[in-house]
């Protein structure tokens, strides 16, 4: 059974860094596109980052600069480093796992709060 399983949510204060992390189980990890995704409350999911099977990534313009997405197909791991956090960027983190057609897997997600 496919799990994908997201950690690093917390609290933060404005300017922080946290890093997310996200593990796929039961998938061909390398063939997979993952991405990252945010809803904040009364706003849609939208993408922040994500990353091909053959490394190439792509940013939301509100997160260039500041996230980087990263992935270790030895871990069947995601990662997304956010540095100089803002409190727009407090929303339910969530992974995506993606191949081809039928094959569209989410995490539950993960807070991530910027306050002082």
């Amino acid at each position: 059974q496919v799990q994908v399983v997201e950690s690093g949510g917390n609290l933060v204060q404005p300017g922080g860094s946290l890093r997310l992390t996200c593990v796929a189980s039961e998938i061909r990890f390398p063939n997979y596109e993952l991405g990252w995704y945010r809803q904040a409350p009364g706003k849609q999911r939208d993408l922040v980052a994500k990353i091909s099977s053959d490394e190439t990534s792509n940013y939301a313009d509100s997160v260039k600069g500041r996230f980087t997405i990263s992935r270790d197909n030895t871990k069947n791991t995601v990662y997304l480093q956010m540095n100089n956090l803002k409190p727009e960027d407090t929303a339910v983190y969530y992974c995506n796992a993606r191949w081809g057609r039928g094959n569209d897997f989410w995490g539950q997600g993960t807070q991530v709060t910027v306050s002082s």
